[in-house]
């Protein structure tokens, strides 16, 4: 493993400081993506109450398996915000950086005196990105904000799931992780734009919004028509075929047919050549207006097949399709192999480790994952160190309890 030090970074963001005073998922995963590309994040987490999703999920050996990627590329420091050494500490933090995430409950920042008032007259040139649940002003602005609830009223969780069954939730962070793209956007936004004005800005990032951005023309389609998107199950109300299928080996495949091109190669392929040239067949609402007909034909015609047989098909045919993956067949795919979307990176603590890879490749100026996640406070003394913070100092922080 790459341990933190003073090597030599090239990517895009190398010599951007970020400060990761998040804690969860959205703001520290918006903090990794910044991190595999170049930045230089420094991860601060209060002394005795280190961010909890330390503690979520599955471990190895006492381990977490999670924080291994969601510190990955994180200089991990400790300071108590509240106290009077701890805001001293994350006042020099913010007078060296571009950049400081946070998701403290509004207000939380200005009562510890360290709000961006404070923080700009540091470091006039300072870009915060305040990540809520439900953005900074507004009644709902104090409620405890998780992603679990932006799913719920982004109208996600209502267009999900079985036409007779309960609205569905994702089993995974999908608002957090929808919210972190926002936050890596946004701060590479007010970067940029401080390249013209030579000064910060504040970022305010209500969880909600990126993931009411991503549910497509929900909100259009009740103000022109009044009516709101059903749950279909895997079918989809804009086209058809659209769905998954179970194949004669008891695995699955999703079929896709948003082009019309596409959708007529599918019913050729499945021996329906005939629908193609029904009038309604000619759009894909006219084709979600007879979605039971056509789901029909292609379950019958995956059914009687091998899932590689399938696959195999409809690549001939030049059709869209997709195996269902679970983790382990995504480690052993040829074309994530070819991409090295899956790496393996060597962990202090349990050597070798696969984890996902940068989010995309950069010709010139790549990202890369330097190092996984370290332990809580690893680095606070390198860091302090840095600031100008001198041993005796730092060990009396230490006693009273600011770091």
């Amino acid at each position: 493993m790459n341990a933190p030090g003073n090597e030599p970074v090239s990517g895009p963001l190398a010599g951007v400081r970020v400060i990761d005073a998040a804690t969860l998922f959205a703001g520290p995963i918006a903090a990794v993506h910044l991190g595999d590309m170049g930045a230089d994040v420094v991860k601060v987490e209060h002394p005795d109450r280190p961010d909890p999703s330390r503690g979520h999920g599955v471990a190895r050996d006492g381990h977490n398996l999670w924080w291994k990627t969601l510190g990955r590329n994180k200089r991990t420091v400790t300071a108590d915000l509240s106290s009077p050494g701890g805001r001293e500490v994350f006042l020099r933090l913010a007078r060296d950086a571009d950049v400081v995430i946070e998701n403290f409950r509004p207000d939380t920042l200005e009562r510890w005196d360290l709000g961006y008032d404070v923080l700009a007259e540091a470091n006039p040139g300072l870009v915060l990105a305040r990540v809520t649940g439900f953005g900074q002003t507004g009644p709902y602005r104090r409620r405890p904000g998780f992603g679990t609830l932006a799913e719920a009223m982004s109208g996600f969780a209502a267009m999900t799931g079985e036409s007779d069954g309960p609205p569905t939730l994702p089993p995974f962070g999908l608002a957090d992780g929808v919210t972190a793209l926002a936050t890596a956007f946004a701060v590479t936004s007010a970067l940029h734009a401080r390249e013209r004005t030579g000064t910060g800005q504040v970022i305010d990032m209500a969880i909600i919004e990126p993931m009411l951005s991503v549910l497509g023309p929900q909100i259009t389609r009740w103000d022109q028509l009044g009516t709101v998107q059903p749950r279909t199950g895997n079918r989809s109300v804009n086209n058809a075929p659209r769905n998954t299928y179970r194949t004669a080996d008891g695995r699955w495949v999703a079929v896709s047919t948003s082009s019309q091109s596409i959708a007529e190669r599918v019913m050729r392929l499945v021996g329906r050549a005939d629908l193609v040239d029904e009038p309604w067949f000619a759009t894909g609402a006219g084709r979600a207006e007879h979605v039971a007909e056509l789901d029909e034909a292609v379950g019958a015609w995956v059914a009687a097949r091998s899932r590689d047989e399938v696959v195999e098909a409809f690549e001939q045919a030049q059709a869209a399709v997709a195996p269902v993956y679970d983790a382990s067949d995504l480690a052993a795919d040829p074309q994530l192999d070819a991409l090295g979307t899956v790496l393996t990176v060597d962990d202090d603590d349990l050597g070798p480790m696969a984890m996902q890879n940068v989010l995309f490749r950069l010709s010139g100026t790549p990202g890369e994952v330097r190092w996984t996640g370290r332990g809580h406070g690893a680095d606070t003394d390198e860091v302090l160190g840095e600031l100008g913070f001198d041993s005796d100092r730092i060990a009396e922080l230490r006693r009273d309890g600011a770091v």
